[in-house]
């Protein structure tokens, strides 16, 4: 008997030691990750202090976790963000500001997020929109993913609401250019599905031996805005207006602006006041409806006993403008674009429900995640976990955030120029740069002090210049300048 309980001991002892654990018995300990991502979502969120903003379910989530009031893309354009997140790569590291390149075409050996988390014995699946929307015949990352992506690939335009064919389809109640307003299920549109199939993907994985890495990814709220008739009804009565700052900021050099073509067209089409508090309207609602689908999302994760061993993470891929500074929508270095939401939720943490003022970058995700979950070291990764702020969000945490975006702003074979932009706690400074040359012809700083909407370009008469220095040298630190060039005259 006592031979017989000290072999058990060494054998169990010998099992615990071993790297070469079992898939099954190693599942038990690795934590899940449920990857949650949503499209052109700026900070317009109840729990960001959004003062009409309709979103219990995100609220929720941020009281089950830490949220990040100052995080940061580093593109505002859907593809560079969502490669450099995915990679833990910034954009210049991998050649990408544009939308048609994949990340595969300039770097086929790097490994992803949810790469890293298949080698490592992980059931990795993609729904919905988690990498960029590419070109038909390049869809998502197969790489990536145990099984194929669904709902991956499409183009906003084509988010029509499908319903029974024995029902007529709901008139068109929005009157203003690319809204919808219908009374139809949610699961008309392309978000009401998605959260259905991550409903059913829970399921099955509730069933199986092996942790997961389950990436749901929403295609709202960015445009077209229409979201069912339910969530329109929820602002009818709110007082939304139009911003009060709608014209381009004093002093600001017009290469910081841009045309708003993907809503308003190439010429740039004028809207009428009525027409700009519809599209605010239109936005707020398909908030609210991303947030429903969120919700349905966790709640499952909840009700099936997942939740105790989840890590949660909500992210959006950049900003957006609605008319502020006379801008719509994105490809800017200004605040609206580049600060979006972040929320992190693990298992059991101390600090649920509080709330980090460091700067962080979507860059960082890669990193926490690495760490939360115990991985092997993936390689070079520039971002930085964000585990010590979990831990304490009341650490400081980064010097700065960055951020840069091309003039044009959409291009073909390589841009004129290159916006790069700095945050630190109290600035944002941008430089706008000659792409082949490094020549500086432009700068924008704002003082977020006393200026946090960037109504005023100071960057001839900074209001602290010891602070305005440290910020121009961590710019020149995080982008160097390809020889010293003087600022151009405007």
């Amino acid at each position: 008997m006592h031979n017989s309980a000290k072999s058990l001991h060494l054998m169990l002892l010998a099992l615990l030691l071993c790297p070469a654990l079992s898939l099954r018995t190693a599942s038990a300990h690795k934590p899940n990750v449920l990857f949650i991502a949503a499209d052109d979502l700026r900070c317009d969120l109840a729990c960001y202090g959004h003062p009409l903003a309709k979103t219990p379910y995100l609220d929720q989530l941020a009281k089950r976790g830490v949220l990040f009031k100052q995080a940061y893309c580093q593109q505002a354009l859907c593809n560079p963000s969502r490669a450099s997140i995915m990679t833990g790569r910034r954009p210049d590291s991998l050649k990408i500001w544009d939308l048609p390149t994949h990340f595969r075409e300039v770097k086929p050996e790097i490994v992803t997020l949810p790469q890293l988390f298949k080698q490592q014995g992980y059931f990795t699946q993609n729904i919905g929109k988690i990498f960029h929307n590419w070109r038909q015949n390049i869809q998502g990352d197969p790489a990536s993913w145990s099984v194929p992506a669904v709902m991956h690939y499409a183009t906003h335009g084509s988010d029509k609401p499908i319903i029974s064919k024995n029902e007529e389809l709901p008139v068109n109640l929005a009157k203003v250019l690319k809204t919808e307003r219908r009374d139809v299920p949610d699961s008309a549109y392309f978000d009401g599905r998605i959260a259905d199939l991550a409903v059913s993907a829970l399921q099955e994985l509730k069933k199986k031996e092996m942790p997961f890495f389950l990436a749901v990814g929403f295609w709202k709220p960015h445009l077209p805005f229409n979201p069912p008739e339910k969530y329109w009804k929820l602002y009818d009565r709110s007082p939304i207006t139009a911003p009060k700052n709608p014209t381009p900021p004093k002093n600001v050099p017009q290469v910081a602006l841009h045309n708003g073509r993907e809503l308003l067209g190439t010429k740039g089409r004028k809207l009428t006041t009525k027409e700009v508090i519809e599209l605010r309207k239109g936005y707020l609602a398909g908030i609210s409806y991303l947030d429903a689908q969120v919700g349905k999302v966790i709640d499952e994760l909840d009700r099936l006993g997942l939740g105790d061993n989840t890590i949660i993470v909500f992210w959006s891929d950049h900003g957006f403008h609605l008319g502020e500074h006379g801008l719509w929508c994105k490809t800017s270095n200004f605040e609206n674009d580049a600060h979006v939401p972040l929320m992190i939720s693990v298992p059991k943490m101390k600090q649920e429900g509080t709330a980090s003022k460091a700067l962080v970058e979507l860059l960082d995700l890669y990193p926490t995640l690495v760490e939360l979950c115990n991985l092997p070291d993936p390689g070079p990764l520039e971002g930085k976990s964000l585990v010590p702020l979990l831990n304490d969000p009341t650490q400081k945490g980064k010097a700065a955030a960055y951020t840069q975006h091309p003039r044009p702003a959409y291009y073909k074979g390589s841009p004129r120029l290159m916006g790069v932009s700095v945050r630190t706690p109290r600035y944002r400074y941008t430089e706008w740069r000659d792409f082949k040359t490094g020549a500086v012809e432009a700068r924008e700083l704002y003082d977020h002090s006393v200026d946090p909407n960037e109504n005023t370009n100071i960057a001839e008469s900074p209001s602290d210049d010891v602070l305005f220095q440290k910020a121009v040298k961590l710019l020149e630190k995080q982008f160097p300048r390809k020889k010293l060039n003087r600022v151009h005259s405007q």
